[in-house]
């Protein structure tokens, strides 16, 4: 029996205006509130999705959010964490010196803001994400040793994204994972750092199994979800390598 429902957004609930429909929200919250959870499963922080959230209407004490890609699990209520896993300025430096050399733009998270490295030139990804904290800053400025950060974001278009991902050095695969999240977004993740790892730590919060969870996914940061659930749907317009780890795959993300 499935108790837990969890849903990537972009291109995956959200349709290409960035809109939850009505259709969907009305299942939704149907499917809510007849006890089973639905779980908005993202890499945005969770006060840049607090409109989708406020539309599911998911505020009951024991409503979560996965953001940050599985490396934050998050109450949507009173905001405190229920796992949290991040990554240190020295990871990200090979991040850094790959996107330096190839002329491209790096923005960094932590679980709080994110901050855009001035000296790599302007990136797309203040036009992404809404109501987070932007900071200009420069690598060198960035919090120091003690500090988490939960990922690093190259956004830019979508032909020079496809070039960066095929290139990505060693020395940024041996500290970070790396997946494509929207055709203009390379992430670079905490190693260990996925979406089922955060559902995980939520179905064990409360002692349930991967069996009792339905997942829906597109792109290459929705694999492990997809495939580790009891349920793992792909939309009509997503990865082929993401539908082949699928149990059923559905329409479109404009489909309903």
């Amino acid at each position: 029996m499935i108790k837990m429902i969890a849903l990537d957004l972009d291109n995956t609930l959200l349709n290409s205006q960035k809109e939850i429909s009505p259709a969907n929200e009305r299942a939704l919250k149907r499917l809510h509130e007849s006890g089973i959870k639905v779980v908005l499963c993202t890499g945005r922080p969770i006060n840049a999705i607090g409109h989708y959230i406020d539309q599911l209407e998911l505020h009951q004490p024991d409503d979560f959010t996965i953001t940050f890609n599985g490396g934050l699990v998050v109450n949507n209520q009173t905001k405190q964490p229920l796992y949290a896993q991040g990554t240190t300025k020295a990871d990200l430096q090979a991040v850094y010196d790959y996107l330096r050399s190839q002329g491209l733009p790096m923005d960094v998270l932590d679980f709080d803001r994110v901050y855009e490295l001035t000296e790599l030139g302007p990136a797309h990804y203040k036009g992404t994400v809404k109501n987070i904290e932007f900071v200009d800053t420069t690598m060198a400025d960035l919090p120091g040793a003690e500090h988490s950060f939960a990922k690093a974001v190259l956004a830019t278009e979508p032909a020079k994204v496809t070039q960066a991902k095929a290139q990505v050095p060693a020395a940024v695969t041996a500290k970070l994972r790396v997946v494509q999240s929207q055709p203009h977004i390379l992430e670079f993740l905490p190693l260990g750092v996925n979406k089922m790892v955060g559902l995980n730590h939520l179905l064990a919060h409360f002692g349930w199994q991967a069996a009792e969870l339905m997942t829906f996914g597109d792109a290459d940061n929705d694999y492990e979800m997809i495939r580790d659930a009891g349920d793992g749907v792909v939309m009509a317009n997503g990865l082929d390598n993401i539908k082949k780890a699928a149990d059923h795959l559905t329409k479109s993300n404009n489909e309903d």
